[in-house]
């Protein structure tokens, strides 16, 4: 496994649709592996597979309270109700914002074995979720949030 370089705002790769995973296999499981060395090296709860430079689409979570995941082509089947949340990106650092999310999702996706998983969750890891497979859309949080500002050096 290897720690990747995080992209940011000014790399095009953020912005790309990203492609469906046509096989999971060892190199699929090797870049999960990175991604997740990836995330815990930067202090995240999730990463896109764009956040390193892949165009595929893959997300890792882990929101510390016991969700770790790798989800493979995420689908979203549920949105349901409504919850602002705060948030901030490993792309754009130094920033933080506000942005309307569902409060409960239900999303089909293959697992780092090629099984196909449902997760349901709400609250905090339903936003993890939005955000993230909002990655592999080309969205970053900032192009939907109602509120977008630098941290203030002193909460930094």
């Amino acid at each position: 496994m290897a720690i990747r370089k995080v992209r940011t705002e000014e790399d095009e790769v953020l912005r790309i649709k990203c492609k469906k995973v046509a096989e999971v296999n060892r190199g699929t499981r090797q870049l999960i592996g990175d991604m997740f060395e990836t995330m815990y090296a930067t202090n995240g709860v999730g990463l896109a597979a764009p956040q390193i430079g892949v165009v595929k689409r893959i997300v890792v979570i882990d929101d510390t309270v016991g969700h770790k995941m790798a989800l493979i082509n995420p689908e979203f089947t549920l949105k349901e109700g409504e919850q602002d949340s705060d948030e901030g990106c490993l792309s754009l650092p130094g920033y933080r914002g506000k942005v309307k999310r569902p409060y409960k999702v239900e999303v089909k996706a293959l697992d780092e074995n090629g099984n196909l998983i449902t997760v349901n969750a709400e609250g905090f890891l339903a936003v993890i979720l939005c955000h993230e497979i909002d990655h592999l859309d080309g969205i970053l949080y900032k192009d939907v949030a109602f509120v977008y500002e630098p941290i203030p050096p002193e909460e930094k």
